[in-house]
């Protein structure tokens, strides 16, 4: 891959994904729902990297970009069905509420900027996916299994720990879920989602493909965006103002983050 390829991926990349925030914006305003934002997010960037998996931006055989926009669309159909899902149920996301609320009158403007912002952080995880796609490696190897395998199980982890979720919330109708996976982790859905987008690292990862170690930052992105700024830190808020003692002691004997037995 040249450069010039790759400041095509890029641009290709931020394009589409400002694209994607624009539009959720747009639809956003419209309903009123900002729960709508992580849905389009997810199929959007879902889709750009499909999309830019199987475009000609360098020399990779066709079975592994097809692989990797088989992965893409996989990821955003579970995990955009499943947001989609439980944003027909809300009236907000309780974040973005938030935000509005302290916003007051400037809240539009300053959620479309917000919006444009998290386009620019998508980037590393849409360049993960297309630079995975793009490695010149002429046929599908160990790697490729490895990278498969990674991503399974992060996409089944975060399944079991979705359905444990909804079940929890059909069954008890409010509560702290504490059950399954949700006893050794209080966020194990997060956990799950940084080890599948880890598999697009292991695939992209050659000595002889250097751009391919830039997939690395789609992981450590996705694993920052989770546990410092819009994942944990935000959601550990809400559910201490909604649970109040039963989250504080949910915390003090349940790992945030990586699944951990329960203390006592």
């Amino acid at each position: 891959m040249t450069l010039v390829s790759f400041v095509a991926i890029v641009l290709y990349a931020g394009f589409a994904m400002s694209a994607v925030m624009a539009s959720a914006t747009l639809v956003e305003r419209r309903t009123g729902n900002s729960g709508w934002i992580d849905v389009i997010w997810t199929f959007g960037l879902g889709t750009t990297g499909a999309i830019g998996a199987l475009l000609p931006f360098g020399v990779g055989p066709m079975s592994r970009r097809m692989l990797v926009a088989a992965l893409a669309i996989a990821w955003a159909a579970r995990l955009g069905s499943h947001v989609a899902r439980r944003t027909r149920g809300i009236a907000e996301d309780p974040r973005y509420a938030r935000l509005k609320r302290d916003w007051g009158d400037s809240a539009r403007a300053k959620l479309a900027r917000l919006l444009q912002m998290q386009a620019l952080a998508s980037l590393p995880l849409a360049l993960g996916i297309v630079l995975a796609a793009h490695n010149p490696s002429p046929w599908l190897g160990w790697q490729d299994l490895i990278g498969v395998a990674v991503f399974f199980a992060g996409f089944a982890g975060g399944s079991v720990a979705d359905g444990q979720l909804r079940a929890f919330a059909r069954a008890r109708r409010g509560g702290v879920c504490d059950r399954g996976v949700w006893a050794w982790s209080r966020h194990p859905n997060y956990f799950f989602e940084c080890v599948l987008w880890s598999a697009y690292a292991f695939i992209a990862v050659a000595a002889s493909y250097p751009w391919g170690w830039l997939a690395i930052l789609a992981p450590i992105s996705m694993t920052l965006l989770l546990t410092r700024i819009s994942g944990i830190p935000p959601l550990e808020e809400h559910m201490l103002a909604k649970h109040g003692d039963a989250y504080r002691r949910y915390q003090q004997r349940t790992s945030a983050f990586v699944p951990f037995p329960p203390k006592g």
